[in-house]
């Protein structure tokens, strides 16, 4: 994340563990049974934002670790764990780099969701490599889909987006640019061995509350970026929604990709 600066998700924490859509169960249970987790071993959560996905695991494991650059994530994720009184959790602040230096103790399962596309990919999988269990491995989680078709619904929020928040995605001091490279090819040119899933695809259904705190709790989409103009955004952006749909309900198949780098 070097290269976005220190601030990619600076302000976004509260709205990120709100309205950012969970992982769906069938994933939760593929991975357990995929990796026979049993309630015994460590595991790692890399680039953990608010942590709601560790969470989840935490009666799974004896100890997990959630690691994310910016303070109030993490901040955001140690509430949420110290509201349902799990004790199994450590949150760091900072990247693998810097914590393998305080802690050489092995990982069985690791997690990647939603978030490998924003480091230096091939470094992190060099530096797993030596803290992931013979017999573990990495589960690198996302809901790209290059092919998905666009419903008119998220057609019109683009363009309302885009009107307020300018053409470029922003990311932290700069704009985002998608790897070239894709997670796939990474993995295969690691030491790990690589198997791909794809879950069957589970429906989300929005409010345009939901929508608005989504984009908030993006790293292109902060509310601070607005300054004065956030209520104008809101209204514009309400009001092509109601055009569309007068109950302001609107649904999304998501897929959900999976992609496992095994040691």
């Amino acid at each position: 994340m070097d290269r976005y600066g220190e601030e990619l998700f600076k302000g976004s924490a509260k709205y990120y563990s709100r309205y950012r859509p969970l992982y769906p169960a069938s994933l939760i249970r593929f991975l357990i049974g995929r990796f026979a987790l049993d309630g015994t071993g460590r595991m790692l959560d890399l680039g953990c934002g608010t942590g709601q996905l560790a969470l989840r695991f935490s009666d799974w494991f004896e100890q997990i670790v959630g690691i994310d650059t910016e303070p109030e994530m993490i901040d955001e994720a140690k509430r949420l764990s110290a509201e349902i009184r799990s004790e199994n959790i450590e949150w760091y602040i900072g990247d693998i780099k810097s914590y393998r230096i305080e802690d050489k103790n092995p990982f069985r399962f690791a997690v990647i969701a939603k978030a490998f596309h924003w480091m230096d990919r091939a470094m992190v999988l060099e530096i797993l490599y030596d803290m992931v269990s013979s017999g573990g491995g990495i589960a690198i989680i996302d809901h790209y889909s290059p092919n998905k078709k666009v419903l008119p619904w998220q057609k019109k929020v683009d363009e309302v987006v885009k009107y307020w928040y300018g053409e470029e995605r922003r990311a932290g001091n700069t704009t985002y640019s998608h790897p070239t490279i894709s997670h796939q090819k990474i993995i295969e040119h690691s030491k790990f061995d690589l198997e791909v899933h794809q879950l069957p695809a589970h429906e989300k259904i929005w409010t345009i509350d939901m929508i608005i705190g989504n984009i908030y709790s993006t790293s292109y989409g902060k509310k601070r970026f607005l300054g004065d103009h956030a209520c104008l955004f809101e209204e514009q952006l309400r009001e092509e929604l109601l055009a569309l749909n007068d109950e302001g309900i609107f649904k999304e198949r998501i897929e959900t990709s999976v992609k496992l780098a095994l040691k």
